[in-house]
């Protein structure tokens, strides 16, 4: 009973520091730091995003940092590779420890591969010149988090944002928070999630690039140097509200199904619902993996993003878990994403 009020509590306390920062609206396009949105890992994607109750280890930094607190060994390594939308490339990694009762801390990596574009400005507009840029977007984030009884856990990650285009850039920071909770209403196998992500202040691009020539309109003032005032803009920040039922139906073969709501600042709600089977003999284990986001209110052709599949494989052997992922979700207008993961745990 008193676990059970204690998120009731959190809940609570979420529903007061997010009162009115969750409206829904339809200002699609204008966030910031678009790129905290992008999924890492191929567990929690091949089941469609609706893994916020379930994950666990550095696989739940992105998802709810909450579950990083119930990492099965003592310590990971995580690396996860990913061709999205527009041939870019999204590389992460990560890397934890668990210390005790303290509980555990993570750093993790994202970064983004835009790739050679070619440069044209004013001057030049079809790049005669053969000049090329690469934009640099990284992301990078400190992640604490605690199984404070075998049922509750919390955590929370700070992360720094940098991006890079020719001559401008931005920087900024945003804080995820979650709570997991196992066996509720002690029902086992039913499990609650919540989490609220991409919490900070706003953020603009300042640089040398923002500078112009202004030439005065009578002529007689020499040519002069001005500077462009950036705009503002929020940051994509989110609340996730998530369960999962799963158990055991034969002594091998484990289950899971999950669902999750969605709710984004600046876009629609958002539902996730997703599976997975696992067949487990000796010291492997093998899984199967599928799930979907479903915009609702999103018009035709608006939400691209379609059904995920993906499947995974564990070999556990003595002082060392390797597991290898792997998700792929349909895309309109673009190739399909293809995620590789793999995971070490010590």
């Amino acid at each position: 009973m008193k676990h059970t009020l204690l998120v009731v509590a959190l809940l609570v306390c979420v529903a007061v520091v997010t009162d009115g920062a969750f409206a829904q609206n339809k200002r699609t396009g204008t966030a910031a730091a678009t790129e905290l949105l992008i999924p890492v890992g191929a567990r929690g994607l091949a089941m469609g995003g609706s893994t916020i109750a379930t994950s666990v280890g550095l696989d739940a930094i992105h998802w709810n940092p909450a579950g990083l607190g119930r990492m099965q060994s003592s310590a990971e390594g995580m690396f996860s590779s990913m061709n999205y939308i527009a041939d870019i490339g999204v590389s992460y990694g990560a890397v934890g420890a668990s210390f005790g009762e303290f509980g555990v801390l993570a750093l993790s990596i994202k970064s983004l591969d835009f790739g050679e574009i070619p440069l044209t400005t004013e001057d030049d507009p079809e790049n005669t010149s053969g000049r090329f840029f690469s934009p640099t977007f990284v992301t990078v984030g400190l992640s604490y988090s605690r199984a404070i009884t075998d049922a509750i856990a919390f955590g929370g990650t700070i992360k720094i944002i940098s991006e890079q285009i020719t001559n401008v850039s931005a920087t900024g920071f945003a804080i995820d928070l979650g709570v997991q909770y196992n066996r509720v209403a002690g029902i086992g196998g039913l499990s609650l999630g919540v989490a609220v992500k991409n919490v900070g202040p706003q953020m603009k691009f300042d640089g040398s690039g923002l500078y112009r020539n202004a030439t005065s309109a009578d002529g007689r003032r020499p040519q002069q140097r001005y500077r462009s005032e950036a705009a503002e803009a929020e940051l994509p920040s989110l609340i996730e509200i998530g369960l999962s039922y799963g158990g055991m139906t034969a002594e091998n073969l484990s289950y899971s199904v999950n669902g999750s709501f969605m709710n984004n600042n600046l876009y629609l709600d958002q539902y996730n619902l997703g599976g997975e089977v696992g067949y487990s003999f000796q010291e492997f284990k093998v899984f199967g993996r599928a799930g979907i986001g479903l915009v609702p209110q999103a018009e035709e052709k608006e939400h691209i993003f379609g059904a995920t599949f993906g499947a995974g494989f564990q070999y556990q052997a003595s002082g060392i878990d390797i597991t290898i992922d792997y998700a792929y979700r349909q895309v309109e207008f673009f190739d399909a994403n293809n995620v590789f993961a793999i995971k070490f745990g010590f």
